[in-house]
């Protein structure tokens, strides 16, 4: 097993109003040195639900990506606020961002975005047992909510405007979730 690199210096050499740029000096356990740039993280951890209303029916949001300055299919997701745990994190952005609630929510997966250059963690969580439930959000405009079916998956993969990794990835988890269940009620009949 390889051990960790030693950090033997991080700076920050660069910052806005949401991000700063951190500049890594490390050294690997064979005594190679290499300076890395990574976005510095905020330790602000994050829920992505995938939110079923049935065993087949996931529920979307259509929001503005400023990063690809178009609208993309997503799902729901937020930060947790202070205090909150990633259950109570969950069911408010549902409520916010697509006007369900959850009665029962089960956590996924941990994810990363991308490593290598930033530390941003979100949970990608199953929502289910919904109900029709709002909360205000701070979205600047109203979200658009609409409806897939997980058995067209692949046609909604490959839309123009569904493109976010790790959306992808929950979507598919969440759809073999539901066909092991499937598949394991079949067994018991």
């Amino acid at each position: 097993m390889q051990h960790k690199p030693e950090i033997l210096e991080t700076r920050l050499v660069a910052r806005s109003r949401l991000f700063g740029i951190e500049e890594m000096k490390i050294r690997f356990s064979n005594g190679a040195e290499r300076t890395y740039e990574r976005l510095r993280t905020p330790p602000i951890a994050a829920v992505m639900m995938v939110p079923l209303l049935d065993d087949d029916t996931v529920v979307l949001i259509r929001e503005y990506g400023a990063g690809l300055e178009e609208y993309q299919l997503t799902l729901p997701k937020g930060a947790l606020d202070d205090g909150e745990d990633w259950r109570e994190a969950a069911d408010r952005e549902l409520r916010e961002e697509a006007g369900y609630g959850a009665r029962r929510l089960t956590m996924l997966k941990r994810m990363t975005l991308s490593p290598g250059y930033m530390g941003h963690q979100i949970r990608a969580v199953l929502a289910e047992d919904l109900f029709p439930a709002t909360l205000p959000g701070d979205e600047p405009e109203p979200l658009e909510v609409l409806t897939w079916k997980l058995s067209d998956l692949d046609a909604l993969i490959e839309r123009e405007d569904m493109t976010e990794a790790r959306v992808i990835a929950a979507l598919y988890m969440a759809r073999d979730i539901v066909r092991r269940r499937a598949n394991s009620k079949e067994t018991m009949e």
